[in-house]
């Protein structure tokens, strides 16, 4: 564990609404180090030789192509980064793991098959499978000998995961399940050699099942025709009387569920960070177009229209990726924490995510509309030339659709913010009472017209905590009014699940900021105070906008009219010239020529 972190300064899951965050204590990208930089090195080195050139390849499905790439991955040590030692792993730390995920992130189908391989189709066995699984499985997952894959989904069973109908029953000689069901959107079915399968036990005990290839009555759909993500192996898997070993039973009996909810977790996070790693690729692609592109006889980055959508796209992704590793290592954090109360390694790694599981949740939705908003941009950047294929943009643009369904539809997520918060409060876990009742008072009082402190950032420190108010406001007063029903209030908790979100990646901002201007001076700070003035100007927009539809949607009369009233006194901001920081920031990007914030 840091030196500087104890175990009373790690923030628990959600408390920074509540609990003033300091620079001090909060990662950030710029501190990666030595070793890690050369993994991140590593990671662009491989798309850059292996992936890249060979897109189009990929795209047409070349029989082999992927699982020789996954395994060429694996020979460079990019499967076992995070995974124990004792399994042959070199048991890097999350950040770390959470930096190949990112810069990975970038070889479009590839990193698609490598996430799934890494994530959804190892961790359920490293984290949930006995001693003799392990050790038969990991090793070989992690040097790419075996692909692994997951099987979740099926027909009728999309985000309510545990309405499947996939059957197991005990073989009558006690040796075997008999599984008989069908998975569908599976991530590299039609090349996996480990698959992990749920299915319920006798109809009702929701189970997970390790299922080799080549198992008796298990056999695989041909691949699916999609939008995007062409290379990626997505089959249907069939099971008629497959006949599963009762040693290949993961977990327990009627704990599938533990599996299934825990793993995507980690995986919400990691499909933020590959995300990010893809808008890198497709910002520099369009920066780099944008300077060779003329019209009017001077580059479009000479245009003001084009240097907003510039700066907009990269004030996107420094707020996800300022979000994005402090909370990767809070997590790290975390699981040390636990690891030095004596948890053991798979449950430290599982309860630390799950102390996070509403940041990952913010980090996906988040992470997935960035990179959607920033291949949109692109495209347009490129013009026509960006709807032929004939240009990378127009991939990265059809491959990123994807990403706002899977580990869990955005809208799903947006539902679990504020429902997983609500619940904390109601376990005693983070106490929301308090503040929301100090929210209250400060409703029925004068407001604050005192002169602002003369400190660095206090501006831009105190929209934030007023910003954090309104959230505190209109989720107690929505939770006051609706009680039980909120649950089916889905709109209204989107709302504030927004409004949370914005806030977040905003105070995310801020404190990468002032911890670089406490560190290394204002003058190398003040790109990122223009990014962040610039984010914190829009966000208070959007928080009152999300803020007023989701007062009007549950209050009314008076109560509608103080609620509205502490809205606007909470997500007032200071008159601020974007446009001019805007240019800054784009003037910067087009010298240097790619994104280096």
């Amino acid at each position: 564990m840091d030196a500087a972190v104890n175990n009373e300064t790690i923030a628990k899951g959600a408390e920074w609404l509540i609990k003033e965050q300091l620079p001090a204590q909060t990662f950030m990208a710029n501190e990666f180090d030595e070793e890690q930089l050369m993994i991140r090195d590593l990671c662009t080195q491989f798309l850059e030789t292996e992936v890249w050139p060979n897109l189009d390849r990929i795209d047409s499905m070349e029989p082999g192509l992927m699982k020789s790439l996954v395994q060429k991955a694996g020979e460079q040590g990019l499967l076992a980064t995070s995974f124990p030692e004792e399994y042959g792993g070199l048991g890097k730390d999350f950040v770390t793991s959470t930096i190949i995920n990112e810069y990975l992130g970038a070889g479009h189908s590839f990193s698609v098959a490598i996430a799934a391989h890494t994530g959804i189709g190892t961790l359920p066995i490293l984290y949930f499978g006995n001693p003799e699984q392990k050790q038969r499985y990991i090793p070989r997952l992690i040097t790419g000998e075996w692909t692994g894959a997951y099987g979740l989904t099926e027909p009728n069973s999309g985000s309510d995961a545990l309405s499947a109908r996939t059957t197991a029953r005990l073989s009558d000689d006690g040796k075997y399940y008999i599984l008989n069901g069908q998975k569908c959107w599976i991530t590299n079915g039609g090349f996996a050699d480990v698959y992990t399968v749920f299915a319920k036990v006798d109809g009702d005990q929701f189970t997970g099942f390790i299922v080799e290839r080549g198992t008796e009555g298990f056999t695989q759909g041909p691949e699916e025709q999609k939008m995007g993500i062409k290379g990626s192996s997505t089959v249907q898997l069939y099971f008629q009387d497959a006949k599963v070993p009762v040693e290949n039973v993961l977990g327990e009996i009627g704990k599938g569920h533990k599996i299934a909810f825990n793993i995507l977790n980690i995986g919400r996070l990691k499909l933020c960070a590959a995300a990010l790693g893809g808008a890198r690729k497709a910002f520099n692609t369009s920066l780099e177009y944008a300077k060779t592109r003329e019209q009017f006889k001077q580059p479009i980055s000479n245009f003001g229209a084009i240097k907003h959508k510039l700066a907009a796209m990269a004030i996107g992704m420094f707020a996800a990726e300022s979000a994005l590793y402090r909370t990767a290592k809070w997590i790290d954090q975390f699981e040390q924490k636990l690891l030095a109360e004596g948890k053991p390694f798979n449950e430290a790694l599982l309860g630390a995510a799950e102390e996070y599981a509403i940041e990952c949740a913010m980090l996906k939705v988040f992470g997935s509309e960035l990179l959607d908003f920033v291949v949109d941009e692109g495209v347009q950047i490129h013009g026509g030339n960006g709807f032929s294929a004939e240009y990378n943009i127009s991939r990265a643009y059809r491959d990123s659709r994807i990403n706002r369904i899977y580990e869990g539809t955005n809208e799903i997520n947006r539902l679990l913010i504020l429902d997983m918060t609500l619940k904390r409060a109601m376990q005693g876990r983070l106490n929301l009472m308090a503040p929301a009742m100090e929210v209250q008072k400060e409703l029925m009082s004068i407001p604050d017209f005192g002169t602002e402190e003369e400190t660095p950032f206090a501006e831009e420190r105190k929209l934030i905590i007023n910003l954090k108010k309104a959230i505190l406001m209109v989720a107690g007063a929505a939770a006051q009014k609706l009680m039980m029903k909120i649950e089916s209030e889905q709109e209204i908790l989107m709302h504030i699940a927004d409004m949370a979100m914005e806030v977040f990646h905003a105070e995310s901002m801020l404190l990468r900021t002032m911890k670089t201007a406490e560190t290394k001076g204002a003058a190398v700070a003040a790109d990122y105070a223009d990014m962040t003035r610039i984010y914190l100007y829009d966000a208070a927009d959007h928080v009152n906008k999300a803020g007023k539809d989701a007062i009007n949607g549950f209050a009314e009369g008076d109560e509608q009219r103080m609620i509205l009233m502490g809205l606007k006194r909470f997500t007032k901001a200071q008159p601020f010239n974007s446009k001019e920081a805007r240019r800054r920031i784009a003037d910067k990007l087009i010298t240097t020529g790619y994104y280096n914030f």
